[in-house]
């Protein structure tokens, strides 16, 4: 018996006093997702990739907003949103004590501005993410006067853009349909 104390006495405490002590938890432990709006583009890449459906984006042109929402009660902390998004703007924090007494607590929301056409005046893409794409091309070494010659890209919606493509395409198109015609005659 008293070599069994000995035993029990060596091995310490087999078990962690957590809650009433803070416990250890290893750096890589995958706990809440956690936004930062201001690096946020809302390019929804986080919502495509969440096999649990707890990110979710909804546009919303009446009110010029897109809304980018988690419910961490359908979150599984599995990390794809993090590794997916282009500018680091989500990440998975140690936090993992998420009870709560009122459901709402569970949501997490940020809202964003959506850019407007120049030509039909309908929003079609979040301000944040064009303005992404014109630092990108500044940063990979595109002048700014180029920046400023595609400045319409950027502000373009692609409904229009497919038009005026188009319109440039028949313009072009009749153009030689009337040199070979020409050509004809003589």
């Amino acid at each position: 018996m008293l070599k069994l104390f000995k035993t029990i006495l060596k091995a310490g405490e087999p078990t962690v006093k957590y809650p009433f002590a803070p416990l250890d938890i290893s750096p890589d432990f995958r706990g809440r997702p956690e936004l930062d709006p201001q690096q946020c583009i809302a390019c929804a890449a986080c919502t495509m990739a969440c096999p649990a459906n707890a990110l979710t984006m909804e546009t919303h042109p009446e009110s010029n907003e897109r809304i980018w929402q988690l419910f961490i009660g359908r979150c599984i902390f599995c990390g794809r949103c993090e590794e997916v998004c282009p500018t680091k703007a989500i990440r998975l924090t140690n936090d993992f004590e998420l009870a709560v007494t009122n459901k709402a607590d569970l949501y997490v929301k940020a809202v964003f501005r959506l850019q407007h056409c120049d030509v039909c005046k309908l929003p079609f893409t979040p301000e944040k993410s064009a303005q992404y794409a014109v630092e990108l091309l500044r940063q990979s070494g595109v002048s700014d006067e180029a920046l400023a010659g595609m400045s319409v890209q950027f502000t373009t919606c692609p409904a229009c853009k497919r038009q005026r493509t188009l319109s440039q395409h028949d313009r072009q198109m009749f153009s030689s349909i009337g040199a070979e015609k020409s050509h004809e005659r003589v």
